[in-house]
């Protein structure tokens, strides 16, 4: 069964308001998906981390983790509710949801 919408964030919490965009329309069983800058988003204590709290439970949250690795956060370093996926979770994401929004 295909689930409601995959929502990808690419920009920082610092650099756009796409995550709070985002997080305002998400509705119950979507996903947010955390690439390129917006895995800054998923850091334990980063200032969005308030802004996640916020959605748990109705909404589930991932990190590609290529792209933690290339701005060097590690994985200690991301908060224990937000699952690390590799290019082929990203890929399984892509089909396990009905639609897919970008935010930048």
């Amino acid at each position: 069964m295909l689930m409601a919408v995959l929502h990808i964030v690419s920009r920082s919490p610092q650099e756009s308001r796409a995550l709070e965009d985002c997080l305002v329309r998400a509705g119950e069983g979507d996903a947010v998906l955390l690439i390129e800058n917006g895995v800054y988003a998923a850091v334990k204590g980063a200032d969005s981390e308030a802004v996640l709290k916020s959605a748990m439970g109705r909404v589930r949250f991932y990190a590609l983790g290529p792209d933690l690795d290339a701005r060097g956060v590690e994985t200690s370093e991301v908060a224990e509710t937000i699952r690390i996926v590799d290019y082929g979770g990203f890929v399984d994401l892509t089909a396990d949801y009905r639609l897919v929004q970008s935010w930048f």
